[in-house]
């Protein structure tokens, strides 16, 4: 492990205190996606075992895509159960960014086959409302089940954008997974937006040929929500 990595293990603190207190399943969230212009709005869910334990877990915002893809392949197979879930750039739009979030983690838990009784959440936003939450500010970086979900849902997504880079020439979805960078800036202003990008965020409106389009955007998510256009936030 790299020498700035060590000494910064998260731990299970919050895990053993819930399950002191009778939680039986007790489940960390974490999202990724939520500030790049392309791809899926993702968020990871970790169920861990209570006595079994591996070393090298961080934040997968500290570590490279090789230390992340490496420690992939030994949380996913430690973890009693994990699941991802994600939210389209199309539902982002459609949504706003907040209930994508709430139904990216739905998709999560839902798939995870297990009903938790508390939820671990990085940061001050609930966005599961179920059951028993605790808020944890720079959770992915000190709660274990924060930061075991980190790593698979940035590999997950990272796989996705990676996978689609080839059908997008240009925007080097591989290298900048669909997060804004000064060579996706310039991708988006030669060949113009492609139908993974989130066409309601404020970036649009800077494109020379893309007019009209952030409106035609929100005029359909206020559509699906029976509101005036103005009284739409997607960003």
């Amino acid at each position: 492990m790299r020498r700035a990595l060590r000494g910064k293990a998260p731990s299970l603190a919050a895990e053993r205190e819930l399950w002191a207190e009778g939680h039986e399943v007790v489940v960390g969230l974490d999202e990724v996606g939520k500030g790049a212009w392309a791809g899926p709005l993702t968020v990871g869910a970790v169920l861990l075992p209570r006595d079994r334990r591996i070393n090298g877990v961080r934040d997968s915002k500290a570590l490279t895509e090789p230390e992340r893809e490496a420690l992939y392949a030994k949380v996913a197979p430690w973890c009693e159960a994990w699941a991802v879930g994600h939210a389209s750039a199309l539902e982002c739009d459609e949504l706003g960014m907040s209930e994508a979030q709430r139904l990216a983690a739905r998709r999560a838990l839902e798939a995870l086959g297990a009903t938790p009784t508390a939820v671990l959440i990085d940061g001050r936003w609930d966005f599961v409302g179920v059951g028993t939450t605790r808020l944890i500010v720079k959770g992915d970086a000190t709660c274990l089940s924060i930061s075991a979900a980190s790593v698979l849902a940035k590999v997950t997504r990272d796989r996705i954008m990676r996978s689609v880079a080839d059908a997008h020439p240009g925007f080097e979805f591989d290298a900048n997974k669909g997060y804004p960078c000064p060579r996706h800036k310039v991708a988006l202003r030669g060949q113009g937006p492609t139908a993974i990008h989130r066409m309601s965020w404020a970036f649009v409106d800077d494109l020379p040929w893309s007019t009209g389009a952030r409106e035609r955007s929100l005029a359909r998510a206020a559509a699906r929500a029976g509101v005036d256009p103005a009284q739409i936030r997607l960003f």
